[in-house]
């Protein structure tokens, strides 16, 4: 047979720790354990490839009687009358292997006994005898068995390779990637990620059993796989075995065994009984499990196979008449509709249209109901009873949207291959537009496809499409903040079947979209009073989600926060998509609220929700939402792996996702003190057609960026288009009536009118801007109010007023933690001459003999070893190019380095606080 190695790097890992310790001199006692067939001599025999010196031997079955066979196949035959003779011999000869292996440092020796439960008491009691011995040697001795609590290990061995000291590695199943990759390996079966899942969950990622079946299936094994209606297969060995059980029982224990297979996995002992046709099945079930065919605990009624493989044998050797009377017999004691139409496709030999066409009746309520696994297997029944190929593909593009919205469809391209072969058809285009959530533009076209072929007011089918269809432009055009479209599709899809949009977010979704199109209090004025989260209705729990959102918009962070706290509480057992968009929409009020630990936790429970169910493209507005926080922190090395990855996850067309980045890059950029790339990440976002006035993305309420590329082009000199941006901002804000957006506007345009020299409007300006930040619930937009005020302040020789601004500014930005924007705070405090900055920000000596670093020269230090040019630092410090080489010769001169590398170095070493006047 041929030898096939996948997967186990992580044991891998840990027996080559082991080596590289006992290479060290220090002696390794490692345990290999794990059920028959798990691979364990596999993985030692992998492992042992890179070990030149081993001493290999495994106990077998029939030798168990031999007193030192095992220890005979180490060393060779000897005379030994005792284990202790025995392990003597063997702790002599391993210290010839060890001469022969070379000095300290060189290679290790291995001592393997393979299948211990095998090897007899006195081979292990004088391999225990030798391993205590060990002293300073490079020796590691592995003990590979399938339980070492196994009674036929003596209790010595047991505690030296079970204690503190040793390596215990315990082999579990394969992953379905290491079993796709088995499956490449042997060359006989290319598995789909989703077969490659039941052959785990199947076999238990058993490679012996998983292998078995392969070689044994071929390409067959992936459609019995793939198929959630019927048994897989299990193979020929264990059915053998199950055969030969089965003929040692009594014809009633076989009965109920065989009963109990047709009923599944597991089942009630009074349900197999009825099917076998015993009234007294408890002496039936004692012989079924002393045969370690089922088992059963006491008090419990169910009876279980032991493995489902176990099952599978069973089940597959009752041949097929058999296994169809079973079938058909279930179907006529059972008083269930559901379960009857099972068995009833279970027993079915071919093509049978009735029974396809109600188990498509009863997936398409399941449906209906939002049943989605449950819908899924009996819409994949009816496709395989199919009388013609047209049923067929329509009951499988029902099936697939089943599986992809219960989250059960992990390879896309799969699947959209197989049903991109279909016949052109409303449910293939639409089925296929809701397949590629990260290509915005080609899902659009896909969806309009699909409309186009489906006739709402002529069949009863096709207005059940034409929702799915709406719902799902919905959710598209939401997505890409293109709010009007999506809360018209979203209305239209509530009209058509408001019970059939497949989507848990439909409501909200027209709530939503009437927030980024403008009608964000003409909606909460429509909206009717709504109960409290943990007893409100699916319907009302997506209202009220959507009541948070619009909440936001009008600036009650209060009431929103408290709306979608409670959603995301409630919605627990909903969709992986319904708590994405709920965290989602909470982590948006929290990042405005300044609640930013929050933003952090919920928008890594909704980034591992989309994770996990397969669609990491569900979440790019959350992954947004991490990198403004971190930036405004200072975190800047998880900000920047999170623009990453919003990058890797933006697809080759839409604006949604390319949306997201490009704010996430300008707050980013903002807070490092970078506006060309403010403007860079942001100029895309305005209208084509007119590169100088605000674009479509600019809702008051939403993520803020008009007033970051207004101050970006205010500080690159730019005036006409921060002007002219700023004109339209304000106007839409007062037409919103949202104060954080008026204060925005506000300290803007008086960052503008200090730029234009025109101190007047400038302080006009700011005093506005403090009026509307007294309506304001935004902290850090507060606290960039009183910064920007002082600033100018200061500026303008005014440094009492403006060391009250600052303080204020201060005391915001510690509460939240924005370690950037601090900074500046107290560079300004300081040069205000009237404050002491708060502990921590200003410097020591780092020696004693060198003067301290100003706060100035400190904060100049910093940005030159960011990277900043000279201009750069000036233009973000309002200095001269020429201050910052007069402060740059100054910090070079008290840390005793002569170029920008070498302050760059000293920096990024982690010496920052020990430099001078870093306290």
């Amino acid at each position: 047979m041929k030898r096939v190695f996948v997967g186990r790097g992580e044991e891998l890992a840990v027996l080559e720790g082991a080596k590289g310790r006992a290479r060290a001199g220090q002696p390794q006692r490692v345990l290999v354990e794990g059920p028959e067939g798990i691979g364990k001599t596999a993985l030692v025999r992998r492992f042992l490839a890179g070990v030149p010196h081993v001493l290999y031997a495994e106990g077998e079955d029939a030798g168990t009687g031999l007193a030192f066979g095992v220890l005979e196949q180490l060393i060779g035959p000897g005379r030994w009358t005792d284990p202790g003779s025995a392990g003597t011999a063997l702790v002599e000869a391993l210290q010839k292997t060890l001469q022969k292996a070379g000095g300290a440092g060189e290679d290790a020796v291995a001592v393997v006994v393979d299948d211990a439960q095998w090897a007899g008491s006195a081979s292990l009691r004088a391999l225990g005898f030798a391993v205590r011995r060990l002293r300073a040697v490079r020796v590691l001795v592995v003990v590979v068995t399938r339980d070492i609590t196994d009674p036929r290990i003596p209790e010595g061995l047991r505690r030296l390779f079970t204690a503190d000291a040793a390596v215990r590695v315990r082999l579990e199943g394969l992953e379905p990637a290491a079993l796709r990759a088995l499956g490449d390996t042997l060359g006989t079966v290319r598995l789909t990620v989703r077969a490659a899942g039941r052959l785990c969950e199947h076999t238990g990622g058993n490679p012996l059993y998983a292998r078995a079946l392969l070689e044994q299936e071929g390409p067959g094994l992936v459609e019995a796989l793939e198929r959630t209606d019927i048994t897989p297969p299990a193979p020929k060995s264990c059915v053998e075995l199950a055969l030969a059980r089965l003929a040692s029982c009594t014809a009633q224990a076989e009965a109920l065994v065989a009963a109990a297979s047709a009923l599944g996995r597991c089942c009630t002992l009074a349900e197999a009984a009825l099917l076998a046709g015993l009234a007294d099945p408890l002496p039936a079930l004692e012989q079924a499990v002393r045969t370690g065919l089922l088992t059963e605990r006491q008090g419990d009624p169910v009876v279980r196979f032991p493995h489902p493989i176990v099952q599978a044998a069973v089940y597959h050797g009752l041949g097929p008449a058999r296994r169809r009377a079973l079938h058909l017999r279930a179907a006529s004691l059972t008083g269930e509709e559901e379960t009857a139409l099972h068995h009833r496709a279970c027993a079915a030999t071919g093509p049978a249209p009735q029974l396809a066409a109600g188990l498509a009746a009863h997936g398409r309520r399941s449906a209906a109901k939002e049943q989605w696994e449950k819908a899924a297997r009996q819409l994949s029944a009816a496709a395989r009873l199919a009388p013609d190929r047209a049923a067929y593909e329509q009951y499988t593009l029902e099936s697939v949207e089943c599986r992809l919205l219960a989250g059960d469809v992990p390879d896309v391209a799969e699947v959209t291959e197989h049903i991109g072969e279909f016949a052109e058809s409303g449910w293939r285009s639409y089925l296929l537009g809701r397949l590629c959530p990260a290509d915005p533009d080609r899902a659009e076209v896909l969806l309009r496809d699909a409309w186009r072929r489906c006739d709402p007011d002529a069949d009863v089918g096709d207005r059940v499409l034409a929702a799915r269809i709406a719902g799902r432009f919905a959710a598209l055009y939401g997505s890409v903040a293109r709010g009007t479209e999506a809360a018209n599709w979203a209305r239209l899809a509530l009209r058509l079947a408001p019970e059939a949009t497949a989507t848990d977010t439909i409501r909200y979704l027209a709530l939503s979209g009437m927030a980024t199109s403008g009608g964000a209090a003409r909606a909460l004025g429509e909206l009717g009073p709504l109960p409290d989260p943990a007893v409100a209705s699916p319907a009302q729990l997506q209202e009220l989600m959507g009541r948070g959102t619009l909440r936001v918009f009008t600036g009650d962070l209060t009431g929103a926060l408290r709306d979608l706290t409670g959603v995301l509480a409630a919605g627990r057992t909903y969709s992986a998509l319904f708590r994405v968009t709920a965290a989602g929409a909470l982590a948006a009020a929290e990042y405005l609220a300044g609640h930013w630990d929050d933003v952090i936790a919920h928008c890594e429970l909704a980034l591992s929700l989309a994770d996990d169910s397969g669609r990491p493209h569900d979440a790019p507005y959350c992954r947004m939402l991490a990198a403004l926080t971190h930036a405004a922190r200072g975190s800047f090395a998880e900000a920047h792996a999170q623009v990453r990855r919003m990058r890797g996850d933006t697809g080759p067309g839409g604006a949604g996702p390319f949306v997201w980045t490009a704010l996430a890059e300008a707050h980013l950029a903002r807070t490092l003190g970078r506006p060309e790339d403010v403007v860079s990440a942001l100029a895309s976002l305005l209208p084509p057609s007119e590169q100088d006035t605000s674009g479509t993305f600019d809702e008051p309420g939403a993520v803020p960026w008009p007033d970051l590329l207004a101050d970006a082009w205010t500080e690159l000199g730019d005036h006409r288009r921060a002007a002219q941006l700023l004109g339209r901002y304000e106007a839409l804000a007062v037409r919103r009536d949202h104060p954080a957006a008026m204060m925005r506007a506000a300290r803007s345009r008086g960052a503008l009118a200090a730029a234009r020299g025109d101190p007047a409007a400038a302080e006009s300006a700011f005093r506005s801007a403090l009026r509307h930040a007294h309506r304001a619930q935004e902290p850090f937009g507060r606290a960039l109010v009183h910064l920007a005020y002082g600033q100018f302040l200061r500026r303008t020789a005014k440094r009492t007023p403006a060391a009250g601004q600052l303080r204020t500014a201060r005391s915001l930005l510690a509460g939240l933690d924005a370690r950037p924007d601090l900074e500046r705070c107290e560079r300004e405090l300081a040069a205000c001459g009237l404050d002491t900055p708060a502990r921590g920000t200003d410097v020591a000596p780092h020696k004693a003999d060198a003067a301290p670093l100003t706060a100035q020269e400190l904060v100049v230090a910093r940005k030159v070893a960011a990277g900043l040019t000279n201009r750069q630092v000036a233009r973000e410090l309002v200095i001269s190019p020429k201050t910052v080489e007069f402060h740059l010769g100054r910090i070079y001169a008290k840390l005793g380095v002569a170029s920008r590398t070498r302050l760059a170095v000293l920096l990024a070493a982690g010496n920052e606080a020990a430099l001078p006047g870093q306290n």
